[in-house]
């Protein structure tokens, strides 16, 4: 699958290539709009993402001319929006048939989930589930240990991201890793998602900082759990809010 990129800034293309990878796309990229809209036929791309900030006027134009010849449904087409986007100009995105604003600093995560989501949303659905990465946060309950096989040592740290198919992992204590290496697989591993306890079966594909791991397998039935519970992710987080909120107001209330 092929992304066409038109931004300007070099930051902001290390910055989605960095989130957007772990979903299969194949990157390519324009500084220049009007070079973009002259190369749409010959790359042919999936999906479509153009910097506002970079290009306040350029944006609409690009938007029209790739709707005029692709629907939503084909060829999904983000704007990035810098600090101060007006509110006419999303109104106009809306128009236009833009498929989503993403805020281009993508500070957290939930900018973050909603790129990889409108992205996600036009892949065939086992690709997309394979593909899709969370990044973690505290209410989505995620916790990861292991045991190395050769000492029997156990590995406690915290879930960074995580897909169906594997997850980073950030150990508490990094020398307890020494000369462990690539391709190891653990046998012994408790992944905690939501209220389930699985244990899947994984292998370590890099090592550094962060570890990653790929769920080589898992006893039956338990992939499912894993995958239904990343599906739910977007419905819990606006409980999650609502919640927040509601004790937030509950606090001032008694103050």
């Amino acid at each position: 699958m092929k992304l066409l990129l038109v931004l300007g800034d070099d930051d902001t293309y290390k910055l989605i290539t960095h989130y957007v990878k772990p979903l299969g796309f194949e990157f390519i990229r324009y500084t220049h709009v009007l070079k973009a809209m002259d190369s749409i036929d010959e790359v042919d791309p999936h999906a479509i993402i153009i910097s506002a900030r970079d290009f306040p006027r350029h944006w609409k134009i690009m938007a029209k001319f790739v709707r005029d010849e692709r629907a939503k449904e084909v060829c999904p087409f983000i704007v990035l929006k810098g600090e101060g986007f007006p509110v006419e100009e999303a109104s106009k995105a809306s128009f236009l048939g833009v498929s989503g604003l993403v805020a281009e600093s993508l500070e957290n995560s939930t900018e973050i989930s909603r790129l990889q989501g409108i992205l996600s949303r036009y892949m065939p659905i086992d690709e997309r589930r394979r593909s899709r990465r969370f990044y973690t946060e505290a209410w989505q309950r995620f916790g990861f240990v292991f045991t190395r096989p050769d000492n029997h040592t156990l590995i406690t740290g915290a879930v960074k991201d995580i897909s169906s198919g594997g997850l980073s992992f950030l150990p508490d204590d990094p020398l307890l890793l020494r000369n462990i290496s690539i391709n190891t697989k653990l046998a012994e591993c408790s992944l905690r998602t939501g209220d389930a306890i699985l244990s899947p079966i994984c292998q370590i594909t890099r090592m550094g900082r962060l570890i990653s791991l790929m769920f080589f397998s898992f006893p039956e039935g338990e992939r499912e759990v894993l995958s239904s519970y990343l599906e739910k992710l977007p419905l819990l987080e606006l409980e999650w809010i609502e919640k927040d909120k509601r004790t937030k107001q509950g606090l001032e209330y008694l103050v």
